[in-house]
Formats: structure tokens, sequence, C-alpha cells
């Protein structure tokens, strides 16, 4: 079993043409240092020379061949492709899924609710829209509002083939289509920050005198990534006072659409529950994984909050108000907010049992505010 945290798996979907494939490149170029698996259903509109020259052939990468991921494979057959991709050996950091262009991301969100593999957990679906497309995708494929209604983020691809206008209007719709609070990130040629959806680590593979990185840079002759960095800004917030579950989850519910990643650890402090909680969010998407604090580490909390045209004093303003001075007075039943968004682990009662639990989960988590899947796929769920 591998020892490591959870390897977060992303859905990149979108219709044919959205622009996916320049997207899964674009992060491929920009990934510094982390190693990104890659689960591909269209193998062949996929860039080869690029991607072989990145290293993500071989090991790295699954293809399925042709057809449609969520009907040509069932969980098991999936969860293989994951189990290989997520073995130690391979060290990944963060697994994409590209599925077909007609794919159902309801499907792909049950199959990764589903699996049993411990190595691997759902970390969210991106749709990609095509900004030019946009009107005659609809038209010919009216399940495109069903799709964005269960999206994390929303890339607004070809944004250079729109007016100012124009993209005005689309993004209106999105804003109605889309589930409450669910970020638009505007893109041309697929250039958005890998940081939006992951890490970079720092690159030390080489390869003579350059890296993959570097000579997929130079292959594509110049840089995206430091086009991505001009739109999107960073604020960070640190703090040696626990900070208040209930106000935190209010903060996090109230998240401005501009606010499209969330990052780091926090310190709550509440009786029972005085671990670390890993905190993730993509757009909508949320997740809490509590771990133990190293020997001696201090309790501290230490958020990066990433998004554009936000207003970054103001939401450390929001996160100082969140402070408890005395969490150990807090009731544990405080915590019920952020337990919600932690994962179930599996029990000894087998995975019947643990389908009751997600079951009885599931019809709570309706009563409250809108964050992590839309409410049409936990319904499917």
């Amino acid at each position: 079993m591998n020892s490591r945290q959870p390897i977060p798996v992303i859905v990149l979907a979108g219709f044919l043409g959205s622009g996916k494939t320049t997207v899964l490149n674009h992060l491929l170029a920009g990934r510094g240092g982390t190693r990104i698996g890659v689960v591909v259903n269209d193998f062949g509109s996929i860039e080869i020379d690029a991607m072989s020259v990145a290293g993500q052939v071989g090991d790295s990468m699954v293809s399925l061949g042709g057809g449609c991921l969520c009907c040509a494979v069932d969980g098991s057959e999936l969860d293989a492709y994951l189990e290989k991709l997520s073995a130690p050996a391979h060290r990944i950091d963060v697994i994409v899924i590209e599925a077909s262009g007609l794919a159902e991301p309801q499907e792909m969100i049950r199959m990764l609710m589903a699996s049993e593999n411990p190595a691997i957990r759902y970390g969210g679906l991106v749709q990609v829209v095509d900004a030019a497309e946009f009107d005659a995708t609809r038209d010919r494929h009216p399940e495109t509002d069903r799709h964005l209604a269960v999206a994390d983020l929303v890339v607004l691809n070809k944004t250079d083939r729109v007016d100012i206008g124009e993209r005005a209007r689309i993004e209106r719709e999105l804003d109605a289509l889309c589930a409450p609070g669910t970020p638009v990130v505007g893109a041309d040629h697929g250039r958005i920050d890998p940081e939006l959806l992951f890490d970079r680590r720092p690159w030390t593979e080489t390869r003579g005198q350059l890296s993959f990185e570097d000579l997929l840079a130079e292959a594509e002759g110049h840089d995206h990534c430091a086009h991505a960095h001009a739109v999107y800004e960073s604020t960070e917030f640190t703090t040696d006072q626990a900070l208040s579950p209930r106000r935190f989850i209010d903060f996090l519910d109230r998240r401005p659409a501009g606010l499209y990643r969330i990052k780091g650890f926090v310190w709550f402090g509440i009786p029972g529950h005085e671990e670390k909680y890993e905190v993730h969010a993509v757009g909508r998407f949320l997740r809490f994984a509590p771990q133990p604090w190293e020997r001696g580490e201090a309790r501290l909390t230490q958020l990066v909050l990433i998004g554009a045209g936000t207003d970054g004093p103001g939401l450390v303003r929001e996160l100082e108000a969140c402070r408890e001075e005395a969490p150990q007075d807090a009731s544990p039943e405080s915590m019920w907010g952020v337990l919600r968004y932690v994962a179930e682990p599996r029990t000894a009662a087998g995975p019947e049992a643990d389908v009751e639990a997600d079951a009885d989960a599931e019809v709570e988590v309706e009563a409250e505010p809108e964050s992590g899947l839309g409410a049409e796929a936990r319904a499917a769920w």
C-alpha cells in the first residue's frame, strides 16, 4: 500500500474541439518538477512528440484507445489503470484524466468516488468551453448545460477569438448555467496556470544540459507559464491562533468566484480534533484531510489563496475574523461542517457498509450550501 497522501485525480472534460488537449499539454509544459500521470481517452488527438519530450509517455501515461471513457470501461477497469499510475515506484503527484469529447462527467465522477483504491482520491471536474463555438455547441449538444452544472472549475478557452462584449455575454450565461460560486477562468490557447490545479515542485530531473521542461519550452518556441502568471494573484495567510471551524467553513462557502484555488493547512484545536487539517479547493471542489503533527512542529494555520480580481487584504481580514481565542472550550460538534468534506476511511465491515455510510452522509450534505460536487452530481451518486 502507498503510505503517501492519496493522489488527486482531476477530470478534464469538454466537447470535441473545446481545447482539452491544448490545456493538458500546457499543464505538462508548466508543471515544474511535478510528476503528472495521464489517462487519455482520445489518444490519437494528443501531440505525441511534445508529450514525448515532456517525459509523459510510457509508465506515466495510460491510453484507452478509441471510444468514450465513461462507457468503454467499467469502474474496475478504470481502477486498474489508476492503480498502475498510482504505484509508489512512479512517484506520481497528480493524475489528469482527459475524457472523450462525448463523455458524461457524472459517470466519471461516480466511478472515481466509488473507487476502493486508497492511493487515489477524486480531485474535481474541470470543464473546458470553446468561447467561439459556445452557442453552436449548446445547440448541437443540449447536455452541455448539465455538464456545466456539475463542474468545479470552468475554463473558457479561445477567448482571443471573441470580442469583449461577446465574452461578457458568455460569462453571464455560464454564471446562470453553473452552480453558484463556480469560477470561470478565461484562457487563450489553453493557457491556464497549473498552480490552479496542483502544486509545482522544483525541477530536479535533467537530461544533459536541459530539463524535460526546458526542452518542451524550446520546442514550443515561447514560455506559456510567464503569460499565465500575469493574470493571477496569490494571497498568503499565516496565524499561530486556531481557527473557528464554523467561521472558516462560512468563509469557504462565501468565497468569491475569482478565488480559484485554496491550499494549505488549518489548525482548529477542537477537543478530539487536534490534528492539522490539509485543505484543498479547486473551484467549488473542497476537501479536508487530517494529518498528525510532526514532533516539535508549531501549531499554525498556513494558507495560500490563488485567484484573479480578488481583494487580497480583504481576504486576509476575513480569515483573521475566523480566529478562535479558546478552541479548547468549543464543542466537538462545531467540526461537523469540516468533517463532511473529509473522506470516510474504509471500514472492516466491507464496501457495503461504506456505501451505506456514504449514502447517509450525502443526504445530510444536501441541506448545506453548495461546495464540491454540484447537487445534480450528488443526486446521481
